[in-house]
């Protein structure tokens, strides 16, 4: 593991600051293909908040999306998508992201991801046992390279898109999905960190938990900050390998922290993925959006307590889904695109199946393709269900829905800037509108990718601007002209056609801090002195809160569930107030990050953040893509964006803070 500290990654022993050119909190496909784009001059640190391989890039299975094929092209791709996201995909951005998608898919080729290809010979037409030989072979070859380090074969390393074997998942028109094998996110992920581990200017450090964003006005007591304008500078950041906790400092950051899975209790995330990046950057004053679109797979292994995914590639291949008790093929009584519709269709249809059979699954079921071509074409999936017991050559597979993806998240443009100057956002923590009210299948790998890619060549431009900046402001007694400058250079993304979500004031939405009723209760100081008296089961309510978000925030909503949620999570909160410790900044970091008391202001964190998701899903009066209202089962007239303004901080008060617009939740929009 790359561990090291560069020339210009410097350490400060006194204060436990560490500087660098460029901080990426996440070590995804989005980080690494930043981190592995960004100029080679600059000196980069990302961090990983587990080990490196523990993200849900890695687990990815079916591959990325990009019109690849003569018969393809990118306006297709394009139409696709906005079928897919229901009114909601945002038409520049998604243009922007997926006409570049075939330089995208080249350019993992020339990092050595090992994609499959198209065969050289119909080796489907063999007997089945010579057929099961060269899928052995290949899946060999590909483990030798892992496994040794040893450079790729010039076959697989000079791979060009058009060689690549292309299959077809819901909500695409044709075949599209380049993939590798049916594990495409761990393929593409041991290349790209092969490359940066070998990175003269990349250091990577796992188990570095990035706890709030650094803006200059956090640095200015520090005299750290380089001018006037807000901007983004570093992060907080606990060491969970060494307990202890870091300022890192740099000139701009590219949160890749990844999405919000692991709030709910059947999720294909890892656990790492509970939603803090996108609580950072609203924290730090960026714009947040649609967060009630959480896609729910269609197929998750539904097979004790298991998080493993049963690749949309296999509907695409021809797996069909059954019923257990009748034996029958429910989607074409729902779709006419049967398994193949978008996923939101697909895992509502199933859940209704569920509810009626009471079984907790449906079956999906493959076995009537041949064997040596489910051998060939899913190795992953047949090996890790055979060591479970099922054979899908011959056995059907049980399925249901499990949380998969966050639609929604820190407003972004298409070449990843937020709100804030400096700050940088890719990956499922963003919200460039690419993915509307429902992803359409493999589209979240290819906006990593592109975006990433964006921003890396993005950056140097602010980095160049800034320092311009810098030297105006110490050669310029008129600050606020370069100051004015310097923000014309920085783009905020545009949002049209939306509307904010109205939230209460009540100790949910601070920053850290008691609102004024309840301070009077609490003394702020005494509680953190004495916390160690107090006990709450933190794995406990973490367990319930994810149950919570599942029954009453899962794929089908109704308001009294909503509220019904509210309340059980504003009575955990209630428990909480004794340890309502402040946001750590450069100033107080300390005062929170230690293995005693981490756990609650992570818990905290997940609460404010659940109550977010359920407020936008109450006031959003509609049924559109992933978000299916019971109440309101119709679309509204017309589609809107949910918009979560910034996290305003109190500058004068302590410990008291109160959200803009204060009122009680009231619909976005109401058709009945």
């Amino acid at each position: 593991m790359n561990e090291r500290l560069t020339d210009d990654m410097t350490n400060d022993n006194a204060d436990n600051t560490q500087h660098t050119d460029v901080l990426i909190i996440g070590a995804g496909l989005a980080g690494l293909t930043t981190a592995l784009a960004l100029p080679r001059s600059l000196h980069i640190t990302v961090l990983s908040k587990a080990a490196i391989e523990v993200c849900s890039s890695h687990y990815a299975q079916g591959g990325i999306a990009a019109s690849l094929n003569k018969d393809d092209c990118a306006a297709d791709h394009i139409a696709d998508t906005l079928v897919a996201g229901a009114g909601l995909c945002a038409a520049k951005n998604t243009t922007h992201i997926l006409t570049a998608g075939q330089q995208a898919v080249q350019w993992l080729c020339e990092q050595g991801v090992p994609f499959t290809q198209i065969p050289q010979q119909n080796t489907f037409r063999l007997s089945p046992t010579k057929s099961l030989e060269a899928a052995k072979n290949l899946i060999s070859i590909k483990k030798m390279i892992q496994t040794t380090g040893q450079t790729l074969p010039k076959a697989l390393a000079t791979l060009q898109t058009s060689e690549l074997h292309l299959t077809k998942e819901g909500g695409h028109g044709c075949r599209r999905v380049a993939h590798a094998d049916d594990a495409t996110g761990r393929h593409i992920m041991e290349a790209l960190i092969r490359k940066a581990q070998a990175a003269s200017n990349i250091t990577i450090l796992p188990y570095h938990e990035a706890l709030s964003l650094i803006t200059n006005s956090s640095l200015s007591k520090h005299h750290l900050q380089y001018s006037e304008t807000d901007h983004c500078q570093g992060a907080c950041v606990f060491d969970h390998a060494q307990q202890r906790t870091l300022t890192l400092s740099s000139r701009a950051v590219v949160l890749a922290s990844g999405g919000l899975g692991q709030m709910f209790k059947r999720a294909s995330a890892p656990n790492v993925c509970v939603g803090d990046g996108v609580m950072m950057a609203w924290q730090a004053g960026c714009r947040l959006a649609n967060l009630e679109f959480i896609q729910f797979h269609p197929t998750g292994l539904a097979l004790h307590e298991s998080s493993f995914l049963i690749s949309e590639a296999l509907r695409g291949e021809g797996g069909r889904l059954y019923c257990p008790q009748t034996g029958q093929r429910f989607m074409l009584q729902v779709d006419e695109r049967a398994e193949l519709a978008p996923r939101d269709i697909v895992a509502r249809a199933i859940a209704e199946q569920i509810d009626n059979n009471g079984l907790g699954y449906v079956h999906l079921d493959i076995s009537h393709l041949p064997a040596p071509f489910i051998q060939m074409h899913f190795p992953q999936i047949y090996q890790t269900l055979l060591d479970l017991g099922i054979d899908i050559t011959t056995d059907p597979i049980p399925v249901a829905p499990t949380a998969h993806y966050s639609c929604g998240g820190v407003v972004t443009s298409s070449n990843g800037l937020t709100d804030i100057p400096g700050l940088y956002a890719v990956g499922e923590v963003a919200y460039t509108g690419l993915h509307g009210a429902n992803r359409l299948a493999s589209n979240s790998l290819l906006e990593c990718v592109v975006v990433g890619r964006n921003i890396a060549v993005d950056l140097p431009r602010y980095l160049k601007d800034i320092a311009t900046n810098i030297f105006k402001e110490n050669t310029d007694s008129a600050s606020d002209q370069t100051d004015a400058s310097f923000n014309k250079s920085w783009s905020q993304p545009a949002l049209t056609d939306s509307q904010p979500i109205i939230l209460p004031a009540s100790a949910s939405f601070f920053s850290g801090q008691e609102v004024a009723s309840q301070t009077d209760k609490i003394d702020h100081k005494s509680s953190i002195d004495t916390d160690a008296d107090i006990h709450i089961d933190v794995a406990k309510i973490i367990v319930e809160l994810k149950a919570l978000m599942t029954s009453h925030m899962g794929i089908v909503r109704h308001a009294e569930q909503l509220e019904q949620a509210l309340s059980q999570i504003q009575q955990w909160q209630q428990q909480l107030l004794p340890f309502n410790y402040q946001q750590p900044d450069i100033s107080n970091i300390g005062n929170i990050t230690s293995p005693r008391k981490l756990p609650y202001f992570q818990l905290q964190r997940q609460l404010q953040l659940a109550t977010l998701i359920i407020h936008s899903a109450y006031q959003r009066c509609e049924s559109r893509g992933g978000h299916y209202r019971r109440d309101y089962p119709n679309l509204a007239d017309k589609p809107l964006t949910s918009i979560i303004a910034p996290l305003k901080r109190p500058v004068t008060v302590p410990h008291t803070h109160m959200i803009n617009n204060e009122a009680q939740p009231k619909p976005v929009m109401n058709n009945a």
